[in-house]
This record gives structure tokens, C-alpha cells and sequence, in this order.
């Protein structure tokens, strides 16, 4: 199954288009995150004062937990214009300077998965951020020349999922970088209540408790939850959200009370079971259940990871007594468990 299908997938799907106008638009609507909301209160405060362009920032972090509605609320908190692309979009060194050469002064120039930028690519970004310059070679051969062209002063926002893969001369020149982590549950309540509002869901608080457990502390899955939740209580109840409904909504689309869809359990139960509980290498658990080791080391193990479910050895993975408990499994007590977790 491709990530992107799943309920419980960070990464976004076109059905998610209308949490567009679910998203918080300044700082004192993000709820969580404290410690980057509060760092970026500090820089755009001084930004407005210096009437400057905020310095260059990086977001990273796993995928669903609002990186791009944070480019967003910094854009509206400065007052400037934003201007969206992703690497996978920018192929050619050309195509980033068109980009480059119609900001305006204090532009906000977001690039989504900046990780997957070309090396050509990243050679122009360079002294643009550094320098806001722009160095353009005309001609061929023998006759062409180097034009350096002035750039307006700008900001550079960039989201990656994949910070190790950022080219470190390209990472040094974001002047902020801030992590996102996974929100807790006090905070997914608030923004399944604040969503609920906003598209005219009548919900109680059990059925807001129920939905945020189950959203493995992620808002885009949070939101998306909400959605086919609310079809399920239009349908199959009175149109309002309480716990019962919730869960039977949930257990329908094969969510479990800790937000673990089938490839979850397929991964758990294939350690186990075929495995005797490990250690087990992500090569053998990707034959397994027929999916791409990369996939199941960046996206599915750390949620189980986060639960406790999964330990990461020298000699493979291992399911710990949390994960046989919540499978209904007995405990390998033979299960190799000695080696120290990797960090």
C-alpha cells in the first residue's frame, strides 16, 4: 500500500486540500509546539523592528505537523507575500532564478522538501540567500559571461522530513532551525475542536478525546480523522460526534484505539510471529510485507518507536512487551532483548 493512501499517513493527500482553511493563520492560533511558537514570536518581533526581512528558516520534522502552515503564519504575521514550490519542482538552475527574479522586497520564498533540490540548483540558491545575489551565465563556450544580478532581500523558508539528506552548505545558511515534534493530546483536542467549529460539527468532548488518541499526535491526520468521522455520525447516527460513534466510525476504517492501521500490526506481527520477536533486520521486514525498507524506517517505525513498541538494536529490530500486549500475544521471554537500543 502506498503511504500516501493510508488514513494514518502524515503525508499529504489530495483529499486534503480542504484542511487549507482549517489552518491557523497567525501565532496565537497554533496550539503546541511552544518552544518554536515562542522562538518565532522573538524573531519576527525583531524583524518588524529592524523593518528587515526575517532571517532564512528551516522546519523539519515529520510529515503532517504543520511545517507549511508555519511558513504561512510567518508570511501573515510579517505582512508579505509567500511564494510556494517544493524541490522535486525546481529542475533546472534557470527555473530558480525565474523564481528568484520576481520576488519583492521581504518576500517569503517557501520551499517544500528543500532536500530534494539538485546540486545545480542549490549552486544558485547559494548567494542568493547568502549574498541576494544572482549569478547568470550567458553565452556558450569561449564567449559566455557571468552576470550578477541584485536581488531584493528575502526569506527563504524550507521543510524537510529528511534533515540528514540536506547538503550541509545549504543547512548552514538557514539561520533558524527548529524541529517540530508530535503534538500531545491536549493540544490535538484543541485543534479537533477548533476544526470541528470551523466546518460546523456538533461534537462532545468524548468524541474529541477519541479522535485525537487515535491521531498519532499528528493535526493533518487529526483533521483528516475528523472528516470521515463526521460522514460516519451523518450516515450511520444523528450528526453528532460523541465516543461511541467515534469509535465505531474508527474500528470501521480499521484504526485501533492507539491510532495503528494494518500495516502497523502487519509489522508488529510479522517480528513476532515469524521472527520469534526478533532482532530482525528492516531488509527481512520489508520482504516481509512486501514494502520498501526506506518506507518503513522513515515513516511507519517512528510512531511505533514513539509507543514503545519497536527497539532499534545493533542486530535488527525488536518487538518489546508493550507490543505483544497490545496484539494479545504472549511474551517471547527468548525474544534477544540484551543489546542497547540505537539513538
Amino acid at each position: 500500500m502506498a503511504d500516501d493512501a493510508r488514513l494514518v499517513s502524515g503525508i499529504r493527500r489530495r483529499d486534503d486540500r480542504e484542511n487549507i482553511a482549517l489552518r491557523p493563520q497567525y501565532l496565537h492560533d497554533i496550539v503546541g509546539q511552544d518552544s518554536v511558537r515562542e522562538n518565532l514570536h522573538i524573531i519576527i518581533e525583531a524583524a518588524r523592528a529592524r523593518q528587515e526581512p526575517v532571517d532564512h528558516i528551516l522546519f523539519y520534522g515529520p510529515p503532517g505537523l504543520g511545517k507549511t502552515s508555519l511558513a504561512h503564519v510567518v508570511a501573515n504575521e510579517m505582512n508579505v507575500n509567500i511564494r510556494i514550490t517544493a524541490g522535486p519542482s525546481i529542475e533546472r538552475a534557470g527555473d530558480l532564478a525565474a523564481i528568484l527574479t520576481h520576488l519583492k522586497q521581504n518576500d517569503i520564498l517557501f520551499i517544500d522538501e528543500v532536500h530534494r533540490l539538485g546540486r545545480a540548483v542549490e549552486e544558485v540558491l547559494y548567494p542568493a540567500m547568502e549574498d541576494f545575489m544572482l549569478d547568470i551565465v550567458i553565452g556558450k563556450g569561449p564567449a559566455a559571461k557571468n552576470v550578477r544580478l541584485n536581488l531584493p532581500r528575502f526569506t527563504v523558508i524550507g521543510a524537510t522530513t529528511r534533515l540528514a539528506l540536506l547538503a550541509p552548505p545549504l543547512r548552514d545558511r538557514f539561520g533558524a532551525q527548529f524541529r517540530l515534534d508530535f503534538y500531545d493530546q491536549t493540544a490535538m483536542e484543541h485543534i479537533i475542536n477548533r476544526a470541528a467549529g470551523m466546518l460546523k460539527v456538533e461534537i462532545r468532548p468524548e468524541g474529541t478525546a477519541e479522535i485525537a488518541r487515535r491521531a498519532r499526535g499528528t493535526p493533518r491526520i487529526a483533521l483528516r480523522l475528523l472528516r470521515r468521522v463526521r460522514d460516519y455520525s451523518q450516515v450511520r447516527a444523528d450528526g453528532i460526534i460523541t465516543s461511541s460513534v467515534a469509535g465505531e466510525a474508527l474500528a470501521l476504517m480499521n484504526i485501533d484505539h492507539l491510532g495503528l492501521d494494518d500495516i502497523d500490526r502487519r509489522i508488529l506481527s510479522t517480528i513476532i510471529e515469524k521472527y520469534g520477536g526478533g532482532p530482525v533486520g528492516v531488509e527481512t521486514i520489508a520482504a516481509a510485507i512486501s514494502e520498501d525498507a526506506d518506507t518503513i524506517m522513515d515513516v511507519y517505525e517512528p510512531y511505533l518507536l514513539q509507543l514503545g513498541f519497536l527497539a532499534r538494536t545493533p542486530r535488527g529490530r525488536t518487538a518489546t512487551p508493550l507490543a505483544y500486549e497490545h496484539l494479545g500475544l504472549p511474551v517471547n521471554t527468548k525474544a534477544d532483548s540484551s543489546q542497547p537500543p540505537l539513538f
